[in-house]
């Protein structure tokens, strides 16, 4: 274990114990892996070996006034302060424009942070200082500047693994996500489970978020590729919706549902889609050229 590693490690479970000083009524803050903070302290002191998953939480805040919620979701990176804090807000009360104005709002803010410093905490004060507005002021935030410079956004692509996705309710889950943020990719169903998905990246977070709250362990993002835009990306797409992609499989079909997907198709859809090098990024193996 590299010093780095384990002042970051001891720097997040210090951050923790403020949090849960903050809000120590149950519900307030939800791990997702109730074992993850037990996890930590095991590594820090040698009693475990392996590295341990990085802690991912919801607060829920309460904002006086208007008086509404703000689920704040937060993954930390292992590296974490000195790597950028995963941070989403979501209300039932923001439409989605609202939501991506208040998210982007945060991530400035939390920007100007040095590496190193604890950001938790501001981020929680930065939203109960300043969201009214996002739920008050709606003319005001949809209001165009006659002489608004073009907005930058950040078109983003995210490469998901998962061991499997074979149950139906999940499956329509991730369709229904998918299409109701406006995101294109694909959901590849069977064993292994891989799911596609790009568009803005603050429409790519929440369906990450979504898709794993509250309780989908095996699953990770393999890969990300982020890239500028001035226009709403769709030069940029590499889909044209979000769908679930049905290969050929083989295998066991009894009642486990143990079978695997047919790697070899899946890579020719890969390459008419232009993305042949997530192949070995997502299963370690260089892709061959079926004419080679």
């Amino acid at each position: 274990m590299s010093a780095s590693m384990k002042e970051c490690l001891q720097l997040q479970l210090l951050e923790m114990e403020m949090l849960f000083s903050m809000f120590p009524n149950q519900g307030e803050v939800k791990l997702e892996d109730v074992n993850a903070l037990t996890n930590i302290k095991r590594y820090l002191e040698g009693t475990r070996e392996a590295l341990p998953p990085k802690i991912e939480f919801v607060i829920t805040l309460q904002i006086e006034e208007p008086k509404v919620k703000i689920d704040l979701q937060v993954t930390m990176p292992h590296s974490y302060p000195y790597a950028a804090l995963q941070l989403f807000g979501r209300s039932s009360e923001l439409d989605r424009q609202q939501q991506l104005l208040l998210n982007k709002g945060l991530t400035s803010h939390i920007g100007t942070f040095d590496p190193g410093e604890l950001c938790v905490c501001a981020a929680i004060q930065w939203l109960q200082d300043n969201s009214a507005s996002y739920f008050l002021n709606r003319k005001l935030v949809y209001e165009p500047s006659t002489q608004a410079k073009p907005v930058k956004n950040t078109f983003l692509r995210m490469w998901i693994y998962s061991h499997h996705i074979y149950q139906q309710d999940l499956r329509k889950k991730i369709l229904d996500v998918g299409k109701r943020l406006e995101v294109t990719g694909f959901c590849m169903t069977g064993k292994p489970g891989i799911i596609c998905v790009e568009g803005f990246k603050e429409h790519c977070e929440e369906f990450w978020h979504t898709i794993r709250y509250p309780n989908w362990k095996h699953i990770s993002c393999k890969h990300a590729e982020s890239m500028e835009t001035e226009g709403n990306g769709e030069e940029l797409r590499l889909f044209h919706s979000f769908e679930e992609l049905l290969l050929e499989a083989h295998g066991d079909y009894g009642l486990r549902n143990d079978y695997h997907m047919n790697l070899g198709q899946f890579l020719e859809f890969l390459k008419k889609h232009k993305s042949e090098h997530v192949f070995q990024i997502l299963f370690g193996i260089e892709s061959k050229s079926s004419d080679s």
